[in-house]
């Protein structure tokens, strides 16, 4: 996983997510994944840019999402492309849910549990904040935790 300062070609944002970094940069992230090591390797690159850095990426799926996340760093953006995407968010422990037809949009406020359903084959667009970003399964209808809230595991 590499930040490329300068990138002549058209690229996939499903597969190149871009990061939004201080004075207004723009670096497309080469061979970025969802794993454990390119995680750490892509917060490692941006560490500088602390709470400002934005990852853009174009996500595409069908059915329930697996799991709950919120990003205490920052507001997330959530563009509909196309489908039918429903945000679910617990706001104060309250069930909010935003549905989400092609180029509506939600923010999802700094420290809010979300979670993001497509129904029938869907793509999302995603700005994220995402220094310091939780997850957690979404093995019950709520998340653990409300916005806020330090989660008593996470306890000192």
């Amino acid at each position: 996983m590499r930040l490329l300062n300068d990138e002549p070609r058209a690229m996939d944002l499903r597969t190149v997510p871009v990061h939004l970094g201080l004075g207004s940069t723009a670096k497309p992230v080469e061979g970025f994944t969802w794993d454990p090591e390119s995680l750490r390797a892509y917060s490692a690159a941006v560490a500088a840019d602390g709470a400002e850095g934005r990852m853009v990426m174009i996500f595409d799926g069908d059915g329930p999402g697996d799991h709950w996340e919120r990003h205490p760093a920052g507001d997330e953006l959530v563009v509909c492309l196309s489908g039918s995407v429903t945000v679910t968010r617990d706001v104060d422990g309250v069930t909010d849910r935003v549905p989400l037809g092609p180029g509506e949009a939600v923010v999802n406020p700094a420290g809010v549990w979300h979670a993001v359903d497509m129904e029938g084959p869907s793509s999302i667009l995603a700005v994220t904040a995402g220094l310091g970003t939780d997850h957690r399964p979404r093995t019950d209808p709520g998340p653990t935790g409300h916005a806020g809230t330090p989660d008593p595991e996470e306890a000192p």
